[in-house]
Protein backbone atom coordinates (compact mmCIF):
# COMPACT_ATOMS: atom_id res chain seq x y z
CA UNK A 1 0.00 0.00 0.00
CA UNK A 2 0.97 3.74 -0.34
CA UNK A 3 2.13 4.95 3.03
CA UNK A 4 1.13 8.94 1.89
CA UNK A 5 1.34 11.14 5.28
CA UNK A 6 -1.59 12.72 6.66
CA UNK A 7 -2.02 16.56 5.97
CA UNK A 8 -0.70 17.50 9.35
CA UNK A 9 2.69 15.37 9.10
CA UNK A 10 2.92 16.58 5.61
CA UNK A 11 2.41 20.29 6.71
CA UNK A 12 4.84 20.09 9.55
CA UNK A 13 7.57 18.35 7.48
CA UNK A 14 7.37 21.57 4.90
CA UNK A 15 7.67 23.82 7.32
CA UNK A 16 10.74 21.94 9.40
CA UNK A 17 12.22 21.87 5.31
CA UNK A 18 10.73 24.40 3.68
CA UNK A 19 13.26 23.28 0.24
CA UNK A 20 12.41 19.91 0.31
CA UNK A 21 12.97 17.08 2.69
CA UNK A 22 14.92 13.48 1.41
CA UNK A 23 13.20 11.53 4.08
CA UNK A 24 9.56 12.64 3.43
CA UNK A 25 10.25 11.57 -0.36
CA UNK A 26 11.34 8.00 0.51
CA UNK A 27 8.68 7.87 3.30
CA UNK A 28 6.65 5.35 1.47
CA UNK A 29 9.06 3.45 0.63
CA UNK A 30 10.90 3.26 3.61
CA UNK A 31 7.58 2.46 5.75
CA UNK A 32 6.72 -0.62 3.34
CA UNK A 33 10.29 -2.20 4.04
CA UNK A 34 10.21 -1.51 7.76
CA UNK A 35 6.71 -3.30 7.74
CA UNK A 36 8.51 -6.00 5.36
CA UNK A 37 11.03 -6.86 7.74
CA UNK A 38 9.06 -6.99 10.50
CA UNK A 39 6.46 -9.05 8.91
CA UNK A 40 3.54 -7.22 9.87
CA UNK A 41 -0.17 -6.89 8.44
CA UNK A 42 -0.91 -2.96 7.95
CA UNK A 43 -4.33 -2.06 9.18
CA UNK A 44 -4.55 1.76 8.44
CA UNK A 45 -2.41 5.29 9.11
CA UNK A 46 -3.30 6.65 12.42
CA UNK A 47 -4.97 10.32 10.85
CA UNK A 48 -4.29 13.20 11.84
CA UNK A 49 -1.49 11.42 13.44
CA UNK A 50 1.24 13.32 14.56
CA UNK A 51 3.81 16.45 13.53
CA UNK A 52 6.91 14.79 13.38
CA UNK A 53 6.76 11.24 12.49
CA UNK A 54 4.02 8.48 10.33
CA UNK A 55 2.21 6.01 12.63
CA UNK A 56 0.80 3.18 11.06
CA UNK A 57 -1.50 0.39 13.43
CA UNK A 58 -0.07 -2.78 12.22
CA UNK A 59 -0.64 -6.75 13.26
CA UNK A 60 2.61 -8.59 14.40
CA UNK A 61 2.92 -11.91 12.68
CA UNK A 62 1.06 -13.77 15.52
CA UNK A 63 -1.81 -11.22 15.28
CA UNK A 64 -0.60 -9.42 18.56
CA UNK A 65 -1.52 -5.66 17.91
CA UNK A 66 1.15 -2.98 17.44
CA UNK A 67 1.88 0.41 16.30
CA UNK A 68 4.46 1.12 13.64
CA UNK A 69 6.34 4.67 14.23
CA UNK A 70 8.36 6.27 11.61
CA UNK A 71 10.76 9.69 12.21
CA UNK A 72 13.17 11.62 10.38
CA UNK A 73 16.92 11.53 12.18
CA UNK A 74 16.10 15.39 13.26
CA UNK A 75 13.14 13.86 15.69
CA UNK A 76 15.70 11.85 17.16
CA UNK A 77 13.88 8.37 17.01
CA UNK A 78 16.78 6.73 19.04
CA UNK A 79 16.67 9.52 21.86
CA UNK A 80 12.72 8.07 22.27
CA UNK A 81 13.93 4.74 22.15
CA UNK A 82 16.17 5.16 24.33
CA UNK A 83 13.65 6.75 26.68
CA UNK A 84 10.61 4.49 26.46
CA UNK A 85 13.43 1.67 27.11
CA UNK A 86 14.69 3.28 30.10
CA UNK A 87 11.16 3.86 31.61
CA UNK A 88 10.16 0.07 30.65
CA UNK A 89 6.10 1.15 30.42
CA UNK A 90 6.33 2.62 33.82
CA UNK A 91 3.93 5.90 32.66
CA UNK A 92 4.83 5.18 28.72
CA UNK A 93 3.91 3.51 26.09
CA UNK A 94 6.42 0.09 26.25
CA UNK A 95 9.26 -1.25 22.96
CA UNK A 96 7.92 -4.21 21.42
CA UNK A 97 10.92 -4.42 20.08
CA UNK A 98 14.64 -3.91 21.48
CA UNK A 99 17.01 -2.32 18.47
CA UNK A 100 15.98 -1.74 14.96
CA UNK A 101 18.82 -1.21 12.43
CA UNK A 102 16.36 1.00 10.20
CA UNK A 103 15.39 3.27 13.69
CA UNK A 104 11.53 2.56 13.10
CA UNK A 105 10.15 2.04 16.32
CA UNK A 106 7.45 -0.84 17.01
CA UNK A 107 5.14 -0.19 19.75
CA UNK A 108 2.57 -1.73 22.23
CA UNK A 109 -1.08 -0.67 20.61
CA UNK A 110 -2.81 1.79 22.73
CA UNK A 111 -6.15 3.35 22.11
CA UNK A 112 -4.99 5.94 19.44
CA UNK A 113 -8.08 7.17 19.33
CA UNK A 114 -8.83 8.27 22.50
CA UNK A 115 -6.60 10.63 24.43
CA UNK A 116 -7.03 12.63 27.97
CA UNK A 117 -8.35 15.18 26.00
CA UNK A 118 -12.01 13.82 25.99
CA UNK A 119 -12.11 13.86 29.41
CA UNK A 120 -13.33 16.87 31.28
CA UNK A 121 -10.93 19.75 31.89
CA UNK A 122 -10.11 19.42 35.43
CA UNK A 123 -10.15 15.44 35.34
CA UNK A 124 -8.13 15.46 32.06
CA UNK A 125 -5.38 17.75 33.82
CA UNK A 126 -5.85 15.78 36.70
CA UNK A 127 -5.06 12.40 34.73
CA UNK A 128 -2.13 13.79 32.97
CA UNK A 129 -0.38 15.05 35.73
CA UNK A 130 -0.54 11.99 37.28
CA UNK A 131 0.88 10.05 34.50
CA UNK A 132 3.92 12.75 33.93
CA UNK A 133 5.05 12.52 37.55
CA UNK A 134 5.90 8.82 36.97
CA UNK A 135 7.75 9.72 33.68
CA UNK A 136 10.43 11.92 36.33
CA UNK A 137 13.34 9.56 36.70
CA UNK A 138 16.90 9.32 37.17
CA UNK A 139 18.56 9.52 32.88
CA UNK A 140 20.45 6.35 32.20
CA UNK A 141 24.01 6.30 32.47
CA UNK A 142 26.78 4.83 29.73
CA UNK A 143 26.32 5.08 26.42
CA UNK A 144 22.37 6.41 26.25
CA UNK A 145 23.14 9.48 28.04
CA UNK A 146 24.80 10.80 25.17
CA UNK A 147 21.15 10.30 23.09
CA UNK A 148 19.45 12.98 25.64
CA UNK A 149 19.58 16.70 25.16
CA UNK A 150 20.06 19.33 28.19
CA UNK A 151 17.17 21.53 29.24
CA UNK A 152 19.94 24.35 28.66
CA UNK A 153 20.80 23.34 25.52
CA UNK A 154 17.73 22.36 23.92
CA UNK A 155 16.30 26.03 25.12
CA UNK A 156 19.78 27.68 24.09
CA UNK A 157 18.97 26.68 20.91
CA UNK A 158 15.68 27.90 21.00
CA UNK A 159 16.72 31.67 22.50
CA UNK A 160 18.91 32.33 19.40
CA UNK A 161 16.39 31.60 17.08
CA UNK A 162 13.75 34.29 19.30
CA UNK A 163 16.38 36.62 19.77
CA UNK A 164 16.51 36.79 15.79
CA UNK A 165 12.80 37.16 15.36
CA UNK A 166 12.38 39.91 17.93
CA UNK A 167 15.29 41.75 15.79
CA UNK A 168 12.99 41.12 12.70
CA UNK A 169 9.95 42.57 14.65
CA UNK A 170 10.42 45.04 17.44
CA UNK A 171 6.38 44.35 18.45
CA UNK A 172 7.56 40.71 19.82
CA UNK A 173 10.39 41.91 21.70
CA UNK A 174 9.06 42.74 25.11
CA UNK A 175 7.60 39.59 25.85
CA UNK A 176 10.96 37.87 24.25
CA UNK A 177 12.92 39.93 26.60
CA UNK A 178 11.01 38.75 29.66
CA UNK A 179 10.74 34.85 28.28
CA UNK A 180 14.67 35.55 27.86
CA UNK A 181 15.01 36.62 31.39
CA UNK A 182 13.21 34.16 32.99
CA UNK A 183 15.57 31.20 30.73
CA UNK A 184 18.26 33.03 32.17
CA UNK A 185 17.58 32.79 35.63
CA UNK A 186 15.82 29.64 35.58
CA UNK A 187 19.10 28.03 34.23
CA UNK A 188 21.22 29.13 36.35
CA UNK A 189 20.22 27.11 39.50
CA UNK A 190 18.39 23.60 38.95
CA UNK A 191 16.79 22.25 41.31
CA UNK A 192 17.00 18.57 39.62
CA UNK A 193 18.48 16.50 36.57
CA UNK A 194 15.70 14.36 35.86
CA UNK A 195 14.58 12.45 32.81
CA UNK A 196 11.76 14.77 31.04
CA UNK A 197 8.78 13.77 28.58
CA UNK A 198 9.88 16.84 27.06
CA UNK A 199 6.64 17.68 24.71
CA UNK A 200 4.05 16.70 27.40
CA UNK A 201 0.53 17.56 26.93
CA UNK A 202 -2.90 16.13 27.05
CA UNK A 203 -3.08 14.65 23.55
CA UNK A 204 0.03 12.97 24.15
CA UNK A 205 -1.59 10.69 26.83
CA UNK A 206 -3.77 7.73 25.43
CA UNK A 207 -5.80 5.14 26.82
CA UNK A 208 -4.56 1.70 27.30
CA UNK A 209 -5.30 -1.78 28.47
CA UNK A 210 -2.19 -2.38 30.71
CA UNK A 211 -3.20 0.89 32.65
CA UNK A 212 -5.63 3.67 32.27
CA UNK A 213 -3.41 6.28 30.68
CA UNK A 214 -0.11 5.99 29.29
CA UNK A 215 2.28 8.62 27.49
CA UNK A 216 3.63 8.58 23.74
CA UNK A 217 5.68 10.59 21.56
CA UNK A 218 8.39 11.71 23.71
CA UNK A 219 11.11 13.81 22.79
CA UNK A 220 12.75 13.18 25.81
CA UNK A 221 15.25 15.97 27.64
CA UNK A 222 17.14 16.21 30.76
CA UNK A 223 16.65 18.67 32.93
CA UNK A 224 14.12 20.07 36.18
CA UNK A 225 10.19 19.16 36.47
CA UNK A 226 9.14 22.35 36.28
CA UNK A 227 10.03 22.56 31.96
CA UNK A 228 8.04 19.38 31.63
CA UNK A 229 5.36 20.37 33.40
CA UNK A 230 5.42 24.22 31.51
CA UNK A 231 3.33 22.65 28.88
CA UNK A 232 0.66 20.98 30.39
CA UNK A 233 -0.33 24.29 31.70
CA UNK A 234 -1.36 25.89 28.29
CA UNK A 235 -3.16 23.15 26.85
CA UNK A 236 -6.40 23.89 25.68
CA UNK A 237 -5.27 27.30 25.16
CA UNK A 238 -7.72 28.38 22.49
CA UNK A 239 -10.61 27.67 25.12
CA UNK A 240 -8.61 29.90 27.45
CA UNK A 241 -8.15 32.66 25.00
CA UNK A 242 -11.65 32.23 24.41
CA UNK A 243 -12.67 32.60 28.18
CA UNK A 244 -13.82 35.84 29.71
CA UNK A 245 -12.11 34.80 32.85
CA UNK A 246 -9.02 33.17 31.00
CA UNK A 247 -5.90 35.19 32.36
CA UNK A 248 -7.65 33.84 36.19
CA UNK A 249 -7.81 29.98 35.18
CA UNK A 250 -4.29 30.45 33.76
CA UNK A 251 -2.90 31.98 37.22
CA UNK A 252 -4.81 29.04 38.87
CA UNK A 253 -4.17 26.36 36.77
CA UNK A 254 -0.04 27.40 37.66
CA UNK A 255 -0.40 27.10 41.18
CA UNK A 256 -2.95 23.91 41.13
CA UNK A 257 -0.51 21.98 39.06
CA UNK A 258 2.58 22.97 41.06
CA UNK A 259 1.28 22.01 44.21
CA UNK A 260 -0.32 18.99 43.02
CA UNK A 261 3.22 18.20 41.97
CA UNK A 262 5.31 19.24 44.37
CA UNK A 263 7.02 21.75 41.64
CA UNK A 264 8.08 26.04 42.55
CA UNK A 265 5.20 27.50 41.33
CA UNK A 266 7.25 30.90 40.31
CA UNK A 267 9.61 27.89 38.09
CA UNK A 268 6.91 26.69 36.57
CA UNK A 269 5.43 30.44 35.59
CA UNK A 270 8.95 30.73 34.13
CA UNK A 271 9.17 28.15 31.95
CA UNK A 272 5.33 28.70 30.92
CA UNK A 273 5.99 32.14 30.00
CA UNK A 274 9.90 30.89 27.58
CA UNK A 275 7.56 27.73 26.11
CA UNK A 276 4.67 29.75 25.49
CA UNK A 277 7.35 32.14 23.99
CA UNK A 278 8.82 30.31 22.12
CA UNK A 279 6.06 28.69 20.41
CA UNK A 280 4.51 31.77 19.19
CA UNK A 281 7.39 33.28 17.86
CA UNK A 282 8.05 30.08 15.75
CA UNK A 283 4.45 29.78 14.79
CA UNK A 284 5.36 33.18 13.24
CA UNK A 285 8.43 32.28 11.89
CA UNK A 286 6.69 28.96 10.20
CA UNK A 287 3.75 31.30 8.61
CA UNK A 288 0.94 30.23 10.57
CA UNK A 289 0.03 33.92 12.54
CA UNK A 290 -3.26 32.61 14.18
CA UNK A 291 -1.42 30.17 16.73
CA UNK A 292 1.13 32.82 17.18
CA UNK A 293 -1.37 35.19 18.67
CA UNK A 294 -2.68 32.74 21.02
CA UNK A 295 0.23 31.65 21.96
CA UNK A 296 1.22 35.37 22.54
CA UNK A 297 -1.77 36.51 24.23
CA UNK A 298 -1.52 33.64 26.56
CA UNK A 299 2.43 34.68 27.44
CA UNK A 300 1.21 38.16 28.33
CA UNK A 301 -1.25 36.77 30.88
CA UNK A 302 2.11 35.05 32.68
Amino acid sequence: MAFEPPRRLARALGESAPDGDEWAEKLSETAEQAVAVRELTVERVQVPGGRSSLVVLVRRPDGTPAVLKLAPPRARPESERAALAHWGGSGAVQLAEESAADGALLLERLHPDVSVRSLPEAKALLEAAGTLRRLWVEPPGGEDARLFESVEGRTGRQAEAMRASADADPELAPLVTAALAAREELVAAPPERLLLHGTFRQSKVLAAERMPWLAVGPDPVVGECAFDLARLVRDRVEDLIASPSGATTTRRRVKRLAESLEVDQERLRGWTLFRAVESGVRALRVGRPQDAELLLEFAGWL
